[in-house]
């Protein structure tokens, strides 16, 4: 599993090189754009194509290579391979099969931003791409904006504007994001702001709504509720945990108190936690 560079081209490895020009093939996730790096390299290993479509099928070609006794290098696009990328159901193939996977590590979008970001939370969740519709975008967000972790994403350039708008509405837009742009790439851009500052910055400058996109978002604040909030938070929305799903239990716990979504969301979490843990020690 061979990492590429995801813009600047001196990231990428000797080693990386080096595996590349020595496997008997590249499982390319395009041929077209593996082959203009290859050519730069002056690297001539043969490639076959991987895509999404295709990689279960492939998955089992390669792994006759590998029984024969060649030896296979995977990549993607740009980054590291599986990671928001095709991959994963080549791994977990081969992993399956009894034969090694060797990572080949370099560049990636995701830790290249959280390198950038500056966000001291010591907990990250990578939700990787979101739905491509909105009401299904925004039921992935909802329970998200409660987390105590770094939230990041990847974004498309079409829909860019769309998924800020989304995110000011289930964060909030005095939440701190970072957007990340074309990372290594000549039209770099890393931008920190509040989400209602970072969506007016993208929608008045059509330079920041084109390229590859990173966002993340910082984590939740403390729970701020005093502990007669919190007490009837939770008299509330204990028995509806205990019965129903978190997302269901938190809207109907809403409408009875008029409490912030975001507030329930967090206290719902930690009830259920807690009821998973109890029941986990019962047993």
């Amino acid at each position: 599993m061979v990492a590429t560079p995801i813009g600047n081209l001196r990231d990428f490895s000797a080693r990386a090189r080096e595996v590349l020009a020595q496997a008997d093939v590249i499982a390319a996730e395009d041929t077209r754009v593996t082959g203009q790096l290859l050519k730069h390299f002056g690297i001539g290993t043969p490639m076959v194509s991987l895509r999404e479509h295709n990689e279960r099928a492939m998955a089992d070609k390669l792994i006759a290579r590998l029984a024969a006794g060649e030896a296979v290098a995977q990549v993607s696009d740009a980054g590291t391979p599986a990671i928001s990328d095709p991959g994963a159901q080549l791994v977990a193939a081969v992993h399956a099969a009894g034969y090694p996977v060797v990572p080949v590590p370099g560049a990636s979008a995701l830790t290249t931003a959280l390198s950038a970001a500056g966000f001291t939370c010591p907990h990250t969740l990578f939700y990787g791409f979101l739905p491509p519709k909105r009401k299904q975008r925004q039921d992935a967000l909802a329970p998200l904006a409660a987390l105590p972790y770094v939230v990041v994403f990847y974004e498309a350039p079409h829909r860019i504007l769309e998924t800020l708008a989304d995110l000011v509405e289930a964060f909030g837009g005095d939440r701190t994001v970072v957007l990340a742009r074309e990372l290594t790439k000549t039209f770099e851009t890393i931008r920190r702001a509040p989400l209602a500052e970072l969506t007016a910055f993208a929608e008045g400058d059509a330079n920041q709504q084109r390229g590859e996109f990173v966002l993340l978002i910082d984590a939740a604040p403390a729970a701020t509720a005093d502990s007669g909030e919190a007490g009837e938070h939770d008299r509330v929305l204990a028995p509806l945990v205990a019965e129903l799903p978190v997302k269901q239990a938190v809207a109907l716990a809403q409408s009875i108190t008029g409490a912030p979504r975001n507030t329930l969301y967090a206290r719902a979490l930690i009830l259920k936690q807690g009821e998973d843990q109890g029941e986990d020690e019962s047993s």
